[in-house]
């Protein structure tokens, strides 16, 4: 089968090419893939980023989502069978997805939404379990708190908003000139264009705030929160409790450790809670997200699609960081 892999880190690298078809577990699906999500984790996991936290053997076949057809599965397998149209975002030790087939776990597994297409269903898993285990699962957003949704117009960010207006929170984003109408569209209540606004001098007394910039947002979102809110991010620094879920050996939770000391000490001082949220696969929170999608609740994003053959292209333009919305490359 084809498949788009790195033999080293580095920027740049990547190619297409023949390799093996993967072997099927027990608790296996073997899936056909129409379509990957292309994200900025693709680049960080290329260019060596997580080297440390997620050491993958190379070569490595990048791709973090994915809707496809079931061709095969696992003889454990009872909840999914060949033909059956499916979206994931693979457990993060066996991703894969820029490939023609791969095998993901049935537990990372839903039933694609029967109201979207490949395209659109691939550019929905990762995100969309990002922005619920920030808004749901750590935050446990309610009806009529505040949420800042920091770069409202990216993956990530366009699927927190919809998810959180959802959930009955005020929604305030930061975002560019250019896509200010386009994110208050999505359901934003207050769009602070960042160009032209300090969101630190504008925004007050929030709950919770969704992090995936950087160092210097972080600190900065420390000023909007009341006391007792939450600040949680998805671009670091981690913590050291997200060392030991990793497993992590001693020495690098203590890395970790001294990595977030910073912004735990000056949110701790000012009464406020930080997190660090690093996505995992969740079957079960996809199906949940299913029947939004299915309901009208939340709606894909798509910026744009690529072939097969330019996913070094998707993934050149995903790094610019210009995207309103989700890549997607387009496998069969």
């Amino acid at each position: 089968m084809k498949a788009f892999s790195i033999d080293r880190y580095g920027k740049n690298t990547g190619h297409m090419r023949e390799v093996p078809a993967p072997e099927v577990g027990a608790h296996d699906v073997l899936i056909e893939v129409h379509a990957s999500g292309v994200n900025a984790l693709d680049s960080k996991i290329r260019n060596g980023e997580f080297k440390l936290i997620l050491p993958y053997a190379l070569p490595l076949i990048l791709g973090n989502d994915l809707a496809g057809v079931v061709v095969a599965v696992g003889p454990q397998v009872q909840a999914f069978k060949p033909g059956d149209e499916v979206y994931a975002r693979p457990p993060q030790e066996r991703i894969g997805t820029f490939a023609q087939l791969i095998a993901v776990h049935e537990d990372a597994i839903a039933l694609k939404p029967a109201n979207i297409d490949m395209t659109q269903a691939a550019s929905i898993p990762l995100v969309a379990l990002t922005a619920w285990q920030v808004l749901v699962e750590t935050a446990q957003l309610k009806k009529g708190q505040k949420v800042l949704i920091h770069a409202g117009a990216g993956g990530v960010g366009t699927l927190a908003i919809q998810l959180a207006k959802h959930l009955g929170a005020f929604v305030a984003t930061t975002t560019s000139t250019a896509n200010v109408e386009w994110v208050k569209a999505l359901g934003a209540d207050q769009v602070i264009d960042y160009k032209q606004q300090d969101f630190e001098s504008v925004l007050h007394d929030y709950d919770v705030v969704l992090n995936s910039l950087g160092s210097d947002v972080l600190e900065k979102s420390l000023k909007v929160l009341k006391p007792g809110g939450q600040l949680i991010s998805i671009s670091g620094p981690p913590t050291v409790q997200f060392a030991q879920e990793q497993g992590l050996s001693w020495p690098l939770q203590q890395v970790m450790r001294l990595l977030s000391w910073g912004i735990r000490r000056k949110a701790r001082k000012l009464g406020i809670h930080y997190a660090f949220v690093f996505m995992r696969a969740d079957g079960a929170q996809l199906q949940q997200i299913t029947a939004l999608i299915e309901a009208g609740v939340i709606k894909p994003v798509l910026d744009r699609s690529f072939a097969f053959a330019a996913t070094a292209e998707a993934l050149e333009y995903v790094e610019q960081g210009r995207a309103k919305g989700k890549v997607v490359v387009r496998i069969k």
